[in-house]
């Protein structure tokens, strides 16, 4: 394995430089949050020689023809890997292979085997390494966190909520992510079910250990995702038989025997990305919605309160993350540059507060698989923890 390529002490003071991979939507939302974070793009890699060249010029940086030709090139300090789930894991072994630092795009891979051995390669690497559970760097999430360290809930009676969007509503929608081959066996639960459990788990402190979980189809067919782009729209075409789930429930355990409940769709009309969460405890309560994430609902037995957003009250963590004035809303852009800055900061050696890495990568490949196991079985599945 190369050694990594964090900065010397005498280029300690130039911005990390970065190479992404991937050229779709979630590859420009890297791309602003690199800059957003004081990094340089220095190149780009997509699908095609012709794609990468049409991308770099947009974005004014270098196209790379292949991959050993980013993983060769000695400026690149870290590699962000923003491309179809099947790809995940080859990509980044051979970044981290090469002394990259790596952020990649959840899942770490297709199967718990493949997220197991980058997390493992990771560790032994020495390499940042970090997987965009963004919805961490909400600030009022820090907030609610914040206060459950300090004893405000009391002990949790219950945690529940839900993860709905309604981008496969229309019969005529398809794209990778349908295609078990690209996106993995599990869809809505691996694709949006994983943010929801990562983060109810690290704002309550709870770990799911077991869960039993029932999944549907609501569309049978639909166009072949090889005729379609991700989240395309068109009647014309063959279609194909949906094998992955839009809609799931889950009731889930804790280490301690708490119980939870979600319920995810990719079918819901008119819910864009309401990733929601209430965590009732013995002395209170607290209610997220990421569709409106300036604020928060906190509830006791005798009074209920929304709490806003404020970089100059609440939480440390909350304030650093507030970086507009009450009332200026803060976003999804937001949380991701905030990531991004903090995996930087960390290549520079230090610890931001919540950070995921590739070990929480590795815990939600572990409930996808338990996920698959139950919603085939109907049983109670343990969630297979090392």
């Amino acid at each position: 394995m190369a050694p990594p390529t964090t900065p010397s002490a005498t280029e300690a003071s130039r911005p990390l430089r970065a190479a992404v991979i991937g050229a779709g939507m979630i590859a420009e939302v890297h791309r602003r949050a690199i800059h957003a974070a004081g990094g340089d793009v220095v190149g780009v890699l997509a699908s095609t020689p012709a794609r990468s060249l049409e991308v770099a010029r947009r974005w004014g940086t270098t196209p790379y023809e292949d991959l050993p030709s980013l993983l060769a090139d000695g400026s690149v300090d870290v590699v962000h890997v923003c491309t179809p789930n099947h790809t995940h894991a080859d990509y980044t072994l051979q970044a981290l292979t090469a002394g990259k630092h790596v952020v990649c795009e959840k899942p770490l891979g297709v199967s718990v085997e493949q997220a197991e051995r980058l997390a493992a390669v990771a560790e032994r690497s020495g390499l940042t390494a970090t997987v965009p559970f963004v919805y961490r760097y909400h600030p009022l999430v820090r907030e609610i966190r914040r206060r459950r360290l300090d004893g405000e809930f009391g002990r949790w009676h219950l945690l529940h909520g839900s993860y709905l969007q309604d981008w496969m509503l229309s019969p005529e929608a398809s794209g990778w992510r349908v295609d078990p081959a690209r996106g993995g066996a599990s869809r809505a639960f691996a694709d949006i079910g994983s943010h929801w459990c990562d983060l109810v788990q690290w704002v309550s402190g709870e770990t799911f250990t077991e869960l039993t979980a029932a999944s549907s189809v609501a569309v049978g067919k639909r166009p072949a995702a090889d005729t379609a782009s991700f989240s395309a729209h068109s009647t014309d075409g063959p279609r194909t038989r949906v094998k992955t789930e839009d809609c799931a429930t889950l009731l889930l355990r804790t280490q301690r025997g708490l119980l939870a409940s979600l319920t995810v769709s990719q079918v819901s009309a008119g819910r864009k990305n309401r990733l929601w969460f209430e965590l009732d405890g013995s002395r209170g309560s607290a209610v997220f919605d990421q569709e409106n994430p300036e604020t928060i609902w906190l509830g006791a037995e005798h009074e209920s309160r929304v709490v806003h957003r404020d970089p100059h009250h609440g939480s440390a963590e909350q304030r650093r993350l507030s970086v507009l004035p009450a009332g200026h809303p803060q976003g999804y852009a937001d949380c991701f540059a905030a990531f991004v800055s903090d995996t930087y900061a960390a290549i520079g050696d230090a610890a931001p507060e919540g950070l995921p890495t590739f070990a929480d990568g590795l815990r939600a490949a572990r409930l996808v698989d338990a996920f698959l196991s139950s919603s085939r079985t109907g049983d109670w599945t343990k969630v297979k923890y090392a």
